[in-house]
């Protein structure tokens, strides 16, 4: 049976579709997934995301603990409220889940982690934490709601206490306010401005209808699907997995290489992978005709020789064509043929994002917006 979330019921009094993810009932859209998306490239929509899993570190090694489990280095995170995007790796550098972590003191860490991978999460975190003393607390008592779009902040924040909005509107990107169950970070899944709101679970539905009043969209998964690949952000289970590492993911930022003494897990597998060189890359892909890109595509070069899979795709709202990420082999360059129901269509490999704060990125469209 599936779980649900603390805003079920209000997903069901607006009608929403409901399907089966990672084990729990979420809305896919509520009406119009177009319309749904654009809300959010445009003003304000909502997103439950209540199934993704809360984690809370606690301890005084819970820095060194984080420092050997995560590919990205905790030390920099040095202010208080501070956020970090990171990916936890196994021992062959595969990556076991992305998340973000944040820093709310000396002792104490939080991290969001997927919900599809939540029981291996937690495995894992609980693996290796007693070595560093550290205690886990998976906080299934707090829900957290998405706001996103140019406008969020400016619906967020009127409901909000004055001393809660005052302290919001001042949040740069990757940094969080916090009081007692409420968290508030500027961070999303969407390439729109914005937050995600963690609160007690008690706390969700009163400030969902508030949303809803003040005329924030609610959307489901189907259009935070359309957003995050215009975005150009990976989807955990299609875009890597343990599998694949940061290297072949477009990830490889996110790998915090120095200080050379830093022994983090995965690191000694990456940096003979890194030396030997990659084969394969990440990248972005656009067709410029009808069709539809989807999740396990071969993609070939002109010879017709397979050189790769498509890993997401979807039919971009804001881009108003195909587009999705593959990964090919690395001497791939510029174009490349995805085999679709047997006809050869011709794609272009382009950088993502493909969308950034509502606009179209310089090149996707091809000629017509280069300049």
């Amino acid at each position: 049976m599936s779980r649900t979330t603390p805003l079920f019921q209000e997903h069901q009094q607006l009608g929403a579709q409901m399907v089966e993810f990672a084990g729990w009932d979420m809305p896919i859209r509520y009406d119009s997934l177009m319309d749904e998306h654009h809300a959010v490239r445009n003003s304000a929509g909502m997103f439950d995301v209540s199934h993704m899993a809360v984690v809370d570190l606690h301890g005084e090694r819970c820095r060194d603990f984080l420092r050997y489990l995560l590919a990205n280095d905790v030390a920099k995170l040095k202010q208080t409220g501070r956020a970090m995007y990171t990916c936890m790796l196994n021992e062959a550098g595969g990556i076991i889940d992305d998340l973000i972590v944040y820093y709310f003191s000396d002792d104490w860490y939080r991290l969001v982690v997927n919900a599809g991978t939540r029981d291996g999460d937690l495995a894992w975190i609980n693996q290796h934490a007693p070595s560093f003393d550290v205690a886990v607390k998976e906080r299934s008592d707090l829900a957290i709601l998405a706001v996103q779009g140019p406008d969020a902040i400016t619906h967020l924040t009127s409901v909000l206490s004055r001393t809660a909005a005052a302290a919001v509107k001042e949040l740069k990107p990757f940094q969080a306010w916090h009081e007692d169950h409420w968290a508030i970070a500027r961070t999303g899944y969407t390439g729109e401005d914005g937050c995600e709101v963690i609160v007690a679970a008690d706390d969700v539905v009163p400030l969902w209808r508030e949303l809803l009043n003040k005329g924030v969209r609610p959307c489901g998964l189907g259009a935070r699907d359309t957003l995050r690949l215009e975005a150009g952000m990976n989807l955990y289970g299609q875009d890597m997995d343990t599998e694949t590492t940061p290297l072949v993911s477009a990830l490889g930022w996110t790998v915090a290489w120095d200080p050379e003494d830093r022994d983090f897990i995965g690191r000694a597998a990456l940096a003979q992978q890194r030396a030997a060189g990659t084969t394969h890359k990440l990248v972005g892909l656009i067709l410029d005709q009808r069709s539809v890109l989807r999740s396990g595509q071969e993609v070939q070069n002109s010879d017709g020789e397979v050189i790769g899979t498509i890993t997401s795709g979807t039919f971009g709202p804001t881009v108003q064509r195909p587009i999705g990420f593959a990964r090919i082999r690395k001497d791939v360059t510029e174009e490349c043929v995805v085999n679709i129901r047997g006809k050869a269509l011709k794609a272009r490999i382009v950088k993502a994002p493909f969308v950034r704060q509502g606009k179209v990125m310089p090149g996707i469209l091809g000629e017509d917006n280069a300049s």
